[in-house]
């Protein structure tokens, strides 16, 4: 099965990050952690049951990776922006065979959590990013405090949306997930306490 897991907002900093989702969502995103091997540490947000928002930096506390990190963090540049989206499956090894571009598997952990994910060896995903991450969660996925978001919708713009509709067809059935034609870019509808709101 193979269902929505995350938002991925990338930010030069996480402060930035943080304030571009406040502005943008009118929320305050909750607490996170530091992902070693990756050099790069995270806050996050819960977007209803299994379904959650994270935004994601460079760690300048960390030492450099020894790959390059993982949502083309490496040569982001510009405002924070909704730059990935991620899909659970529980068969990684299966999913990955099916589509090799989305990278190696990887075995990741931060406090209590552990996971797997698909990490390109450029860490640039297919489709400027419009194509999704994959993860698999090997222990419970996080759980978070509900404070009313929730993701009605997810729009990917890319200018080849015919090939990008096309294997997405094959590989999750979301009615959130809509493709349109256009420069490359996620945007989200999600709704809140204080009506619906656009997070690109």
């Amino acid at each position: 099965m193979i269902i929505f897991d995350h938002l991925a907002v990338s930010a030069a900093t996480l402060e930035a990050g943080v304030a571009h989702v406040d502005r943008a969502l009118d929320h305050g995103m909750g607490a996170g952690g530091a992902h070693p091997r990756m050099g790069t540490h995270t806050r996050l947000s819960g977007l209803g049951p299994g379904e959650y928002l994270e935004v994601i930096a460079v760690d300048p506390d960390a030492p450099p990776p020894d790959r390059p990190r993982w949502f083309d963090l490496d040569r982001r540049s510009g405002a924070p922006r909704l730059a990935n989206w991620v899909v659970r499956t529980d068969d990684l090894d299966a999913l990955v065979r099916d589509h090799p571009a989305a990278g190696t598997p990887i075995s990741l952990a931060r406090g209590a959590y552990r996971w797997r994910m698909a990490v390109p060896d450029n860490g640039v995903l297919p489709f400027d990013g419009c194509f999704p991450a994959f993860i698999e969660w090997l222990s419970a996925p996080p759980v978070f405090e509900d404070r009313g978001l929730r993701m009605t919708a997810l729009r990917l713009r890319h200018p080849n949306a015919d090939a990008l509709v096309e294997i997405l067809s094959g590989l999750i059935d979301d009615t959130r997930i809509r493709v349109e034609r256009g420069t490359p870019g996620l945007v989200a509808t999600i709704d809140t306490p204080r009506g619906s709101r656009e997070l690109a």
